[in-house]
């Protein structure tokens, strides 16, 4: 009975070695977010190993394709070590290509504030922060013009509804937001201004961003103020303004429960509405008819 006889054409190089590449990069990249989350080491050693571990998900990508060209060629074995490499590679740089695509028309700023004249001014926070942190003070108006481009819509929030009110309000929202409160402040006649500083954690990486809510009386009512400050980095992807944008709104909606049993406070324009239709002109008043018109 003849024997069959198997030859081992081999595995490719390039597909192991592109396998091994990606574990490693998804390793470094898990111990880069834990460091964060944890707050065992600094920030910036953490965001340096990110970093290498995308640079090595990529340098993992391109030998995987090269593993594929050797495979196809001479034969050899090693797909299935290719195909996991390019699986753990897209892993790890799906989301930060959505976010660099999602950002590439933001401007490159890192602190949000509704009041870019006036700023509400960090207190607790300021003495909190890391010392290689971004600084605490808002960057000033350039960075204010790039924001009025960017965002718009970033405002204050003014409503007929009186300053413990809203202060409330905005405090019930934060702590529905599970944000860690380092100062909570309320009105009072001794201190007309109410406080709340908090610090908000990023969904996937954990990065501190550092809030603060500023309720003030303005014309008979309240006005909300809200700044976002990133702690790294000199561009945060947009994540600041969405913040504010998402903090607000939420604030507005919560001014209806202050008062369950009255109608909820509107909120006001800070100026007349372009193109808003103007109200009808009154009619003049009747004239009384005269004596001699009575009997007609």
């Amino acid at each position: 009975m003849a024997r069959r006889i198997i030859l081992d054409q081999g595995t490719s190089r390039l597909a192991l070695w592109a396998r091994r590449l990606a574990l490693f990069a998804l390793a470094a990249a898990l111990l880069s977010i834990t460091i964060v989350h944890s707050g065992l080491l600094e920030m910036r050693p953490a965001l340096v190993t990110f970093g290498a571990s995308l640079a090595l998900a990529i340098l993992a990508l391109l030998l995987a394709f090269a593993g594929f060209v050797s495979i196809w060629r001479e034969g050899l074995h090693g797909m299935g070590a290719s195909l996991s490499a390019i699986g753990i590679a897209i892993l790890l740089l799906a989301y930060p290509t959505f976010l660099a695509v999602k950002a590439r028309n933001l401007p490159w700023i890192y602190d949000i504030t509704t009041d870019p004249i006036d700023p509400p001014r960090y207190d607790t926070l300021a003495k909190a922060r890391p010392r290689d942190a971004n600084p605490i003070v808002y960057p000033g108006l350039a960075v204010a013009e790039m924001q009025l481009e960017a965002y718009p819509d970033i405002e204050p929030l003014d409503a007929d509804i009186d300053t413990r009110s809203a202060y409330n309000a905005a405090l019930t929202v934060i702590n529905r937001r599970r944000w860690r409160v380092v100062e909570a402040r309320p009105p009072d006649q001794g201190r007309p201004e109410g406080r709340i500083e908090a610090v908000a954690r990023t969904a996937i990486m954990g990065f501190r961003d550092d809030i603060i809510v500023r309720v003030r009386s303005f014309e008979g009512g309240a006005r909300v103020d809200a700044r976002s400050s990133s702690r790294y980095g000199a561009f945060d992807f947009g994540a600041n303004a969405a913040r504010v944008r998402a903090l607000l709104e939420d604030i507005e909606a919560e001014f209806a429960n202050q008062a369950p049993d009255e109608p909820p406070p509107l909120a006001r324009p800070k100026g007349p509405t372009k193109g808003a239709p103007k109200a009808p002109p009154k009619a003049p008043p009747k004239q009384p008819p005269k004596g001699n018109q009575a009997n007609r």
